[in-house]
């Protein structure tokens, strides 16, 4: 069969693209790689973020810097990638803020997690602590739940602000235990830990970093992780269902996306770089694990489908806690 000429113009100019995309696809990456934080230096997800630059770069032979575009929850960064060229060099390390919580927090926010990015994968699982100041009576996670079921109200917990995840992490475990503590929204989680330690707040859900290092100081006492399996930052502190308050599990967590729209050639390119010394290695393994922090991995699709999952998740706990941002 003989196409007409228009159409066989068109069909060569098609597969004359096809040829020219396949081809600088194979060439990627040919420029530094800039991953996004919309966080400032020194939180975990920035942290995690300078490690798995580290491993890219290695991977793929060129420059991954980390770019920090902190505010608003992180929305800052995100929107600066939702918007960039989808042509791999510009990646956004989220977290579970960032592309599970803000969604049913915020009624006008300007990104969707899935219909503006391309997930990639989930890096790191990062387990949250239950502590108190040393002055509070409460030694265990149960003493703290059965106080609070003795006095409603009396007992407050600080987070670093209304809507983020430690806040968030609390009214669900408010609802698992039917507890009523005070809630004390800080601008972020530096404030409200220094108020920990000081005294003027009783307690407080959050990081491996923002809490361990004063539990090993003495300055906190630090009485339960949310995780399935004690943490190896934190051996010595049990885990929630060893504390006494059921199957309590609800990491915070970062992961990598790119804009929507990213040929599939680049996203599998950088799963592939990640799925060959991220994980598993043991230079990761070390570093993620003093912040308290636990690597992890998983392909697109299983990284699409967990952060639809989480979205639905947070929306409880949002609804639960009255948070809402126009």
């Amino acid at each position: 069969m003989r196409l007409p000429l228009r159409a066989l113009r068109a069909a060569l100019t098609a597969l004359g693209l096809s040829v020219l995309g396949s081809v600088a696809h194979a060439g990627y990456p040919d420029k530094p790689i800039r991953l996004v934080v919309g966080f400032p230096p020194g939180q975990a997800t920035d942290m995690i973020a300078r490690v798995v630059a580290k491993k890219l770069q290695d991977a793929l032979g060129q420059p991954v810097v980390v770019d920090n575009k902190p505010g608003a929850a992180g929305i800052i960064g995100s929107e600066i990638v939702a918007k960039s060229a989808p042509d791999g060099y510009t990646l956004l390390v989220g977290s579970s803020g960032t592309m599970a919580i803000n969604p049913s927090l915020y009624s006008k926010l300007s990104y969707h997690p899935l219909r503006d990015f391309a997930p990639i994968s989930l890096l790191s699982v990062v387990p949250l602590f239950l502590a108190v100041n040393p002055s509070f009576p409460a030694q265990t996670a149960a003493d703290l739940v059965k106080q609070a079921k003795a006095a409603p109200g009396k007992i407050n917990y600080g987070s670093g602000g209304s809507g983020v995840t430690s806040h968030l992490t609390m009214e669900l475990l408010k609802h698992a235990q039917g507890i009523d503590l005070t809630h004390v929204p800080y601008k972020g989680s530096p404030a409200a830990v220094t108020d920990l330690i000081g005294g003027q707040i009783n307690a407080m859900i959050d990081t491996g970093p923002a809490l361990l290092p004063h539990m090993r100081t003495g300055k906190l006492r630090v009485l339960a992780v949310a995780s399935e399996k004690r943490n190896p930052a934190a051996p010595g502190v049990p885990t929630m269902a060893e504390a006494g308050l059921g199957n309590f599990v609800a990491p915070a967590w970062v992961g990598l996306s790119a804009p929507k729209g990213t040929p599939k050639e680049i996203v599998d390119a950088l799963y592939k770089a990640l799925s060959s010394n991220w994980r598993d290695a043991p230079d990761v393994k070390e570093q993620l694990n003093a912040l308290g922090a636990e690597p992890a991995l998983m392909t697109p699709d299983e990284f699409a489908r967990y952060i639809q999952a989480e979205i639905d998740k947070w929306a409880l706990a949002v609804k639960l806690s009255g948070a809402k941002v126009d």
